[in-house]
């Protein structure tokens, strides 16, 4: 498997993907604690440094396009700075976008403020109500013209207000005229599944699967049976959980499943590894690999992101020397 996943790396490169979904700007404040407040008690937090990142499914995208994909982002964003922020960032990460902006309501920001590589407090600035007709009747107009130039489609639902029931009741009306049948890879929030029956690929999290299946995941047993039952709720062609320490579970159909193990050396922050898992997967997929190795590959950038601190990305090279250097978990069946 891992020479296998070493001779495709090069296939990755230029791979078209598009993403759909929900566009945050994160902003992080970083500084050092060394006192307490005189006013309340709280650290007090000198600031030395503040950066702003793409966040949502402009992650999932960032992601992407360093793993050598060609990424082309659409969403909303406000008429106000943090939409100009986050335009500017997508052209300074060589990200092709297609970004429709609302006059009603802000560019969705996460102000994450940090100290000592550990995360303080973190500041939500949002509206999550479903976007009007007339923006989302924009984002119809570019999908009909563009979504046949895709093979891969992910959508990014981070429950802010662009995947809603409308957006979907179109979605698969527009695929259905085009005959058109990209693979459609979710990354899922746990109240909106009824949502996306029939898609290719659902990522959720161990959370978010015992979520949608109505039930608690503790064991190997709760994550089949959790996977089964998500197979009768929305009938994905395949299903990736991901488990965090413990690697991931594929479903290649509802009863075969294939445990790939963390390949992961260090663990320092899980922020954005699902959408680094997603964005490797649905690049693997454009690039013709089957679920499971495009699975593999995705296990690896996953591994590298999470010993970073904050959102990160891997590298087509930091994956290449990964895939030669680590430990090689072996890839077994839990159920087949």
């Amino acid at each position: 498997m891992d020479n296998k996943i070493l001779s495709v790396l090069p296939a990755l490169k230029g791979q078209k993907v598009l993403i759909i979904g929900d566009v945050m700007l994160d902003h992080y404040v970083i500084g050092a604690v060394e006192r307490i407040s005189p006013e309340a008690p709280v650290p007090v937090v000198q600031v030395t440094e503040e950066k702003y990142l793409l966040g949502g499914a402009g992650n999932v995208a960032r992601n992407i396009a360093s793993l050598g994909g060609t990424p082309k982002l659409t969403g909303f964003v406000g008429a106000d700075e943090e939409g100009r922020v986050f335009n500017r960032l997508c052209t300074e990460s060589g990200i092709s976008c297609m970004l429709y902006e609302s006059d009603d309501r802000p560019t969705t920001k996460k102000t994450r403020v940090m100290a000592h590589n550990q995360q303080m407090v973190r500041v939500d600035r949002e509206n999550t109500s479903d976007f009007s007709t007339g923006l989302m009747d924009e984002l119809f107009d570019f999908l009909d013209r563009e979504i046949c130039d895709y093979s891969v489609v992910i959508l990014s639902d981070y429950g802010k207000g662009t995947l809603s029931q409308s957006f979907f009741d179109r979605f698969w009306t527009l695929l259905g005229k085009k005959n058109h049948k990209p693979h459609i890879l979710v990354d899922p929030k746990t109240v909106n599944y009824d949502r996306y029956k029939s898609v290719s690929m659902l990522t959720p999290n161990a959370k978010e699967a015992g979520e949608g299946a109505g039930m608690a995941v503790k064991s190997r047993e709760d994550v089949i049976e959790a996977g089964k039952r998500l197979f009768d709720r929305i009938s994905p062609d395949h299903l990736l959980i991901t488990l965090g320490g413990e690697g991931m579970a594929l479903f290649e159909s509802r009863e075969v499943v294939r445990h790939v193990p963390t390949f992961a050396r260090k663990v320092f922050d899980v922020t954005g590894a699902g959408d680094t898992v997603i964005a490797a997967l649905g690049l693997g997929l454009a690039a013709g690999l089957d679920p499971l190795t495009s699975a593999v590959l995705a296990n690896y950038a996953a591994g590298i992101v999470v010993g970073q601190v904050g959102a990160a990305t891997a590298s087509v090279e930091e994956l290449a020397e990964a895939v030669r250097d680590w430990p090689k978990p072996e890839v077994n069946s839990w159920c087949e």
